[in-house]
Order: structure tokens, then sequence, then C-alpha cells
């Protein structure tokens, strides 16, 4: 359901969307643009770099494009698009005397719109756009005006699929901000194959509290206004909430019968990234040590053929949960 372009929510995303990005991605988005043509329709920043506000380790990236084919993938690139979205590459680009490195996603508009939404199986992108971002490129109005209407619907669906798991006292559930995004971030995290621990979660929250609560509010009185709750009051970052019973039961046991299903995806596209990414060992090794403190040696042969002789070192990382 689209957001109403004048509505509190919209306004707040589309103000935060706006802000300037760094130069450096700026020309990560130039090269990105250069790569894939006209197809490209707009480049969202998000990620830990946002967050510290600097260009260190790698940028992530997400690039709307009209379509795969339209962007000069492949046929078999294409298809993987259609099929399992999105196709993620890598990128690297000197600027200023410095090389900078980035992850991008690429995803056709249609498949990020219907992404963000409350039927999508899986958290993989309403769980990131949630987050702040940056739009760092629109072609045009139009094209604007959609990512702030996804982004939008991002962070009601967040609300929505994950606010029925906090507690319920007297027929209500009464939670600080705080409270409901910890929850949601510890659940759409560990529906996937992520690395991030118990206080990394809980930094996303801090590193913009102020954001997260106002998002939070006029999130929920715009699932009111939709009937999907009966009753909401706000009180600063408080929250008293009134939906019934049988709707959260409901949303509770779709959330537990959907997460295997992500599980299964999510290690899905960690395969197929290994045919798009490019040079993805070196990063996949470093993003691992960086987020688990865990240090992977690989022997010559498994350094050449990762795919085929990497797979006890995955299964040992997964064992001892350094890969949830």
């Amino acid at each position: 359901m689209p957001l109403e372009p004048d509505s509190p929510l919209a306004e707040l995303v589309g103000t935060e969307l706006a802000r300037p990005a760094p130069a450096g991605v700026e020309s990560l988005s130039a090269a990105i643009r250069e790569r894939h043509g006209d197809a490209v329709a707009g480049i969202l920043f998000y990620g830990s770099c946002l967050r510290r506000g600097n260009l260190e380790g790698v940028v992530d990236l997400y690039v709307l494009v009209d379509g795969y084919r339209a962007a000069q993938a492949s046929i078999a690139t294409a298809m993987l698009g259609y099929l399992l979205p999105p196709n993620v590459f890598y990128l690297e680009v000197e600027h200023e005397g410095e090389r900078l490195r980035a992850k991008y996603a690429l995803l056709s508009t249609t498949a990020f719109a219907a992404a963000v939404g409350p039927d999508c199986l899986h958290a993989y992108i309403w769980a990131r756009f949630a987050q702040p971002a940056l739009l760092v490129y629109a072609r045009d109005d139009d094209a604007r005006a959609s990512v702030v209407d996804a982004v939008g619907e991002a962070i009601v669906t967040l609300v929505q699929r994950l606010g029925v798991f906090l507690p319920v006292r007297h027929g209500a559930q009464r939670f600080a901000s705080n409270v409901l995004w910890n929850e949601a971030f510890r659940r759409t995290y560990g529906a996937e194959l992520r690395t991030e621990s118990a206080d990394s979660v809980r930094a996303l929250y801090e590193a913009a509290p102020e954001r997260y609560d106002a998002a939070a509010a006029r999130a929920l009185e715009l699932l009111e206004q939709r009937g999907w709750l009966d009753e909401i009051n706000v009180h600063g970052d408080k929250f008293a909430v009134r939906m019934p019973a049988g709707r959260r039961t409901g949303a509770r046991f779709t959330w537990h019968f959907r997460r295997p299903i992500a599980k299964l995806l999510a290690f899905l596209r960690l395969v197929k990234t290994a045919f798009t990414f490019g040079d993805w060992l070196p990063y996949v090794l470093w993003k691992l040590e960086r987020h688990t403190g865990t240090r992977v040696e690989l022997s010559e042969r498994q350094r050449r053929h990762p795919l085929v002789f990497g797979w006890p070192v995955i299964a040992r990382l997964v064992w001892r949960r350094d890969l949830r």
C-alpha cells in the first residue's frame, strides 16, 4: 500500500534519503552508472560505513535498475537476478589518491517494491532499509518518489512483522522504542547467515535513537490507520499497542514458518554471489574476521578452488556458530 506523499513517515524518509553523500560514494555511484548505463534508476547507500561516517572497509550500496538485461547483464546473470534477487557485485575506484571498495546489490525496481512489503518471504531487504540510508542517485523525480515510498514501507513492514513478539500484558503491548528495534534486528539477523554479535545488533539503535523513535511512532500510527492495530498511544519513545490476539498469534506463526525458508534463501544467495562478486574470497575472510574476531586460514588448494575444497571450513564455522 503506497505511502501518502505528505504523510509524517514519508516526510521523515524523504528528508533522510536527501542528505548529501560523501564525495567518495558519489565516485562509486558514477562508476556504477557507467557500468550499468541508463537502466539505473536509483542508488542507495546504507550499512556500517554510513553509520560510522567514514568509508573505511567496504561501502554497501543498492542499485535499482529497470531490468537485469537492460543493466547489461548476461542472460545467465539476469536469470539469477530474477530467480534469486539481488545479484551482488564488487567494485573498486580511485578517489583522491585512495582506493575505495564497494559491494553493491543490483535489484530491479519491481523486485525492490515487492521485497519491502509484509508478504515477502524473507526480511533480507526490508530489514536493511528500515535502517537509515541515503539516496545517492535518483534518475528523476518519479524514481526518487518510488524509493521514498519503498523505504517507508520497509519501516512499516518491520514494525508490523516483528512488533508482535513483544510481551502482552492486560491485552496490550507496552514497550520502549529501543526494545522494539533490538528485538526486530535480533530476529532479522537471526533469519540470515549473519555474523553480527549481540552488541553489534544493539549498536544499530544506539547509532540514531531519535530517528528510530520517530520512525517507530510514525509506522505505528500508519498501521493504526490501515486497521492492522486497534489502538496506539505514544508517549515520547514509549508505546502502548492493542490489536486482536488472533492477528498477533497468526503473525508470530507466519514468521516462524518463514524463518527456515529465509535461511535457505540466504544460503543460496551466498552461493550465487560466488559467481557474480568477482574476487570474493579475500572479502569474505576479511568480513568474517572483522565481525567475529575469527581468523580463517585456508590452504593454497582451498584458495584456488574454494567452491570445491572450502566446504569443511564453512561447516566448521557453522558448527561453532561463527556463521549464524
